[in-house]
């Protein structure tokens, strides 16, 4: 049954929560879908949480493994460079294989490197670990909206990618404070290896959940082609990788890996034109062009999803930076002090994903109008005054409160008309979208905040959040004209 259109002059094109598909099995809810979905979220802010938990273990880090900055940076960049390589991949595969294998395989392979991490007694052998963790979590990030797709319809689905957008929003802003606390009880000098340690516990429990809840692979009652879509996921790898590399190289300071930019066109063009060849043989693509060229709404959100993240998450990056090197606050007051961001997070975020499905993209326009003029109101307020916390915790509270209703909106009506078939790709492919733009947009707010000082860096971070405000009102208009 279809939900009726999202708001007064909307297309249900645009908006629909879900669509039908004729090649998709009868739609019956799973009674335990809702504790599926809570197994299913633990393991993705596991995930979520070791791209920025370990910001604030560098210092200690570089200490105790007695190496360079910039080997150290890329304990940070190397995890999140090998996740944006493998999303798009692991949604494939969980689509073709099952989420509950996928995720059986990225978390045994997440705890086994996690453990790597932990022990490794150096740094060449962090790096090569944290890179191999990188890669289990893009194996298992993609099953979440998988299983959302796969699990909820219609107004439910909302709701589910509001719980999901709330893992997203406070796995980001509760990082710091986690790693800082870890830090403090565990001591400056090993401490930073329990970041890591912490997960194999936390992931043996959740392969038995996994193994308890999640259901198997339901069967098709036609043979259903499965075959993976391996040049097409060596081409999209190498254009990510093209695209990534240079920019987590340039926070370090090298600027010869920026050739590589170069061949992002090169391998996006021959991605686009095998792909678009495989589909034409009847073989299944790693992600069907055709199809999502025909929904507007994955286009825009995507636009909205990428641009999103490359503001927001620097923004967080360097407030942090600021009140550890510019105000001498330590790792865990930094981290209390980026809280009320979480709490705002936490407070929307779900509520966005109750009402997404009856205000559709104006929630988006509004959310990100709010989150802009939250920040913007950091930048102008809170630099020159001493304690900074009044000044600091109201206009980052706005902020997280516009932030929280961003992220779940944006994947429910980004994925509206997505078949569950192709949601692990989909999907994958809309959070690669997020980690470039969250890996530029923390190169560029890192790099301004070092010329320019605090204020310009918060400044250009609103400015680009304001470009995925651009495209949620350009969508929002091409639904009511249609």
């Amino acid at each position: 049954m279809r939900p009726p259109p999202i708001g007064h002059g909307e297309s249900v094109t645009e908006h629909a929560v879900d669509a039908p598909c004729v090649d998709e099995p009868q739609y019956e809810p799973d009674p335990r879908r809702w504790r599926i979905l809570g197994v299913s979220l633990v393991i993705g802010f596991m995930a979520l949480l070791d791209v920025s938990i370990v910001n604030v273990a560098i210092p200690s880090m570089q200490e105790g493994l007695h190496t360079s900055a910039g080997t150290i940076q890329w304990v940070v960049s190397g995890y999140a460079l090998a996740f944006g390589l493998t999303l798009v991949a692991g949604g494939r595969l969980g689509d073709a294989y099952g989420r509950r294998r996928l995720m059986l395989i990225g978390l045994a392979c997440f705890i086994v490197s996690s453990a790597a991490v932990g022990f490794a007694p150096n740094a060449a052998l962090v790096v090569l670990a944290r890179l191999a963790q990188g890669a289990s979590a893009g194996l298992l990030t993609p099953q979440n909206s998988g299983l959302i797709q796969q699990l909820f319809r219609g107004a439910e689905r909302g709701r589910a990618f509001g719980v999901f957008g709330l893992t997203v929003s406070v796995s980001s802003a509760v990082g710091p404070v986690l790693g800082g606390l870890i830090i403090a009880v565990a001591g400056e000098d090993d401490g930073w290896r329990w970041l890591f340690l912490v997960n194999v516990p936390i992931g043996l429990v959740a392969m038995v959940a996994v193994m308890a809840m999640v259901p198997r692979r339901t069967p098709r009652t036609e043979p259903a082609d499965n075959r993976i879509d391996v040049p097409g996921a060596l081409l999209l790898g190498a254009t990510v990788l093209c695209l990534l590399y240079p920019v987590v190289r340039v926070e370090g300071g090298a600027r010869l890996p920026l050739l590589l930019l170069a061949g992002v066109p090169v391998f996006g063009w021959a991605f686009v034109a095998w792909e678009r060849r495989t589909a034409r043989r009847g073989h299944p693509p790693l992600l069907d062009l055709r199809l999502l060229r025909s929904l507007p709404g994955y286009v825009n959100g995507l636009a909205v999803g990428a641009l999103y993240f490359t503001g927001f998450t620097g923004v967080l990056l360097v407030t942090s930076l600021y009140l550890q090197d510019g105000l001498g606050s330590t790792p865990l007051e930094a981290g209390l002090l980026l809280m009320p961001f979480a709490l705002g997070s936490a407070v929307s975020a779900p509520l966005a994903g109750r009402v997404v499905s009856d205000l559709g993209r104006r929630l988006t326009v509004g959310a990100l109008t709010t989150m802009i003029l939250g920040v913007v109101l950091v930048a102008l307020l809170v630099p020159g005054h001493d304690p900074v916390w009044p000044w600091l915790a109201p206009t980052l509270l706005l902020a997280g409160l516009g932030a929280g209703a961003v992220v779940s909106p944006n994947m429910t009506l980004t994925l509206s008309e997505v078949p569950p078939r192709m949601g692990g790709a989909a999907g994958g492919a809309l959070q690669t979208g997020q980690r470039i733009g969250a890996s530029i947009g923390a190169a560029v707010l890192v790099t301004t905040y070092q010329l320019s000082g605090f204020r310009a860096a918060l400044l250009t971070g609103a400015a680009l959040v304001s470009l995925a405000l651009l495209m949620a009102i350009r969508s929002l208009r091409q639904a009511r004209t249609s």
